[in-house]
């Protein structure tokens, strides 16, 4: 199995269909598995005097509310539906997270086989309980959770009727970005094994080391939030990476799989033939008579090791020579 990477394009659209298409050629020219947005209703989603986050209000317009923010950024259906037209063109996967329950309905008409939970919406009943009873494909992201609070959301989604095997579970952290002191990448591990599920990781950290790590520890899904440019004006610009980072991180993904390779201890197709030129042989330290007793004396270990080897030492020590030798003379 190889990772599933997802490309977060999330709002770096900036609401701009040509943006989110030009977004869909850098995921897709990088490589990754799926490029994923976000459905919602701002109205359904926010109420008008919410506050934007800290992280938020420092990108963005501090005056404007949280509201007016977001709905900027909403996508309707028909863009839904051209965007995924123009995903199938580009061969990669069109996902997106809902963010409430019409956008849950939304996304299963369009045919989503896959659904991706956010951070926020891991206490939210209703919303849980509505995509568990499609029975689809679930990625759910945990930041700010708890492992009881995990263990309840899997509790929700597996009653309304999705199979634990259907789950992956990704470890996160919700600040953006994410400081490397509070990543705690251990904790996927610690996911992974109290709820004995498939697990990976959502970064919103700068740079691309932390998802390589990931990928060794064995992540199985990798979503990562990518832009055109970090400069741009928007909340999640400056926490993204920019096309040829993301290319980067693909690239560097795909090594470590191949490199984690099948477990099996041996010795591999490129490095057998260098068995003989490393490795060492009892060989003549000096010359040798028919008849001599092999001693310290008169044999010793160098390269090649195409001879005798070195392992029967002992065996070979207080033996009689059966032949003349040369130094340097392979037994």
């Amino acid at each position: 199995m190889s990772v599933f990477i997802i490309a977060e394009a999330g709002v770096n659209h900036n609401g701009s269909i040509e943006l989110a298409k030009k977004l869909i050629d850098v995921a897709s020219n990088a490589g990754a598995d799926a490029v994923k947005f976000q459905t919602f209703k701002t109205e359904n989603l926010v109420s008008k005097n919410a506050q934007k986050a800290e992280y938020q209000k420092e990108t963005t317009d501090a005056q404007e509310s949280q509201f007016d923010m977001i709905k900027k950024l909403e996508l309707d259906l028909e863009t839904h539906k051209e965007l995924i037209k123009y995903c199938e063109e580009k061969n990669i996967m069109f996902l997106s997270t809902p963010f409430d329950l019409e956008s849950i309905a939304m996304l299963n008409d369009l045919g989503l086989k896959i659904f991706k939970i956010p951070s926020g919406e891991i206490t939210n009943l209703p919303y849980l309980r509505k995509i568990g009873a499609l029975n689809k494909k679930v990625i759910l992201s945990t930041g700010m959770a708890t492992l009881d609070e995990i263990d309840d959301a899997l509790q929700i989604l597996q009653d309304a009727g999705t199979k634990k095997e259907n789950i992956t579970v990704l470890h996160a952290n919700t600040m953006y970005p994410t400081p490397m002191e509070d990543v705690n990448l251990r904790a996927m591990l610690t996911i992974g094994s109290t709820f004995d599920i498939a697990y990976g990781y959502s970064d919103h950290t700068l740079g691309i080391e932390v998802d390589i790590a990931a990928v060794a520890m064995g992540a199985s899904v990798i979503e990562k939030h990518f832009t055109l440019d970090k400069s741009m004006e928007g909340p999640d610009h400056k926490a993204s990476l920019e096309p040829d980072e993301l290319k980067a991180m693909v690239k560097a993904i795909r090594n470590i799989e191949l490199a984690l390779g099948d477990g099996v201890k041996k010795p591999s197709k490129s490095e057998t033939p260098n068995i003989i030129v490393a490795r060492k042989s009892i060989v003549a330290k000096r010359e040798i008579k028919k008849g001599e007793i092999f001693t310290e004396e008169n044999i010793t270990i160098k390269r090649p090791g195409n001879g005798i080897s070195p392992m029967k030492w002992d065996e070979i020590i207080g033996t009689v020579s059966q032949k003349d030798y040369q130094k340097d003379a392979l037994l």
